[in-house]
């Protein structure tokens, strides 16, 4: 037997372990399996280097598809739809619970308290605990692998998200959670677009978490492998999130996942790198970005990312950079604004980016006709931020004209 087919085969058998042998024909044998586990910072779990987002998940099957091809972390939360109810939907089919790992978040199911599903600095511990009660009824478990406190950042409010962070009440809960045996490790993450790197660096300090989930791809964040260094130093696990650059369409000179692969190889080049959380939303994906797994970063790689790049680098807005934050004369949250209209176009969550897109307290309408365009000109990539603000508007309401 080749070493290759030794892996592939060694890969199946502790798979079926967790979840069963996949019915006759269900699979191929040529496939795409995670070849490379790594470790997550001091926890002593070694995680999947690419691994599950379920923002999207349509069934508790593609879920156990991914456990059958090797994928042992899976991301979700309370408001990512009925995620955490797919899982439930599959959990007595998942023969050994401690293969996998499940993070979730400490919030609530939009719509409560008006839609703002992510509790708030001033939290009860009460309602900490029952957020993460009710998220194991939801997916039938007796316990969380990690809990985050989730999207740090999101407000241009540094002290504010900081304190959000830091919550004395939620760090309490988060104590009480694990002497319950309910969670395991405290997580958190960032994606900004507000002071992402200097709120992961406090985070990564403070000594309460065990490991930090950031937005991280080839297109940005110069300083990010400085959090990186620290991060190891500190023996705190990083996981990256956004890998993808925006999900744009990879250009026609492309190989089909030719670009996807690059992108995740590129992030996995980084060895301080536990393992990324990519969205998979079919059975599809898991053959567009599993050929990465375990796969060196190649200079043929990097002319795919150099394409992509050309393609849409003055179209791409850094998820996390904020150099356009406060300069709206109407306090409109440009890079929110324009985050949500990737989730739209790019991602195609056309539901999602609409719903969060209409519980912003300032919308993109004064940019119609807007006369001092304070943010041209601002943002060091080239967007044209007036032309995307208006795009974006037209997009997440319903007539464009709101």
């Amino acid at each position: 037997m080749k070493r290759r087919e030794f892996m592939q085969s060694s890969a199946l058998a502790a798979t079926a372990m967790v979840v069963g042998t996949p019915a006759q024909g269900e699979e191929s044998s040529v496939r795409a399996d995670v070849r490379r586990f790594r470790d997550l910072g001091k926890t002593g779990i070694a995680m999947s280097d690419i691994s599950f987002g379920a923002g999207s998940v349509p069934s508790g099957s593609l879920i156990l598809r991914a456990i059958d091809r090797g994928i042992n972390y899976f991301d979700t939360a309370p408001d990512y739809g009925p995620s955490e109810d797919r899982f439930g939907e599959v959990m007595k089919r998942i023969k050994d619970r401690e293969k996998i790992k499940i993070a979730s978040k400490f919030c609530h199911p939009v719509p409560y308290q008006e839609g703002k599903s992510h509790l708030a600095l001033g939290t009860s511990v009460n309602d900490y605990m029952a957020s993460v009660d009710n998220s194991l009824k939801r997916m039938k478990t007796d316990y969380l692998d990690a809990v985050f406190v989730h999207a740090i950042g999101e407000r241009n409010d540094l002290e504010g998200e900081k304190g959000r962070m830091l919550d004395e009440n939620m760090l309490n809960a988060a104590e009480k959670l694990k002497k319950a045996g309910k969670v395991r490790h405290l997580a958190v993450s960032s994606h900004g677009p507000h002071n992402m790197e200097p709120l992961m660096v406090e985070a990564v300090n403070s000594g309460h978490f065990d490991w930090i989930m950031i937005a991280f791809n080839f297109m940005k964040f110069p300083r990010i492998p400085d959090i990186l260094r620290l991060a190891k130093q500190k023996g705190v696990g990083v996981i990256a999130m956004k890998t993808l650059a925006g999900a744009k369409e990879s250009g026609a000179k492309l190989d089909v996942g030719q670009f996807e692969q690059a992108a995740l190889k590129w992030v996995l080049n980084h060895e301080e790198i536990a393992g990324l959380v990519i969205t998979f939303k079919s059975a599809q994906d898991l053959d567009l970005y599993l050929p990465a797994s375990g796969q060196a970063f190649t200079a043929r790689d990097q002319k795919a990312l150099d394409h992509y790049a050309a393609l849409h680098g003055d179209q791409y807005c850094r998820t996390g950079c904020g150099d356009c934050s406060g300069a709206c004369d109407h306090q409109v949250d440009i890079a929110t604004i324009l985050r949500y209209n990737m989730y739209f176009s790019d991602y195609r969550d056309e539901k999602r980016a609409m719903e969060s897109y209409a519980r912003l307290p300032q919308s993109a309408r004064p940019c119609l006709d807007c006369r001092t365009q304070a943010c041209a000109g601002l943002c060091p990539h080239g967007l044209d931020v007036v032309a995307q603000l208006r795009q974006a508007h037209h997009h997440l309401t319903l007539t464009g004209l709101v």
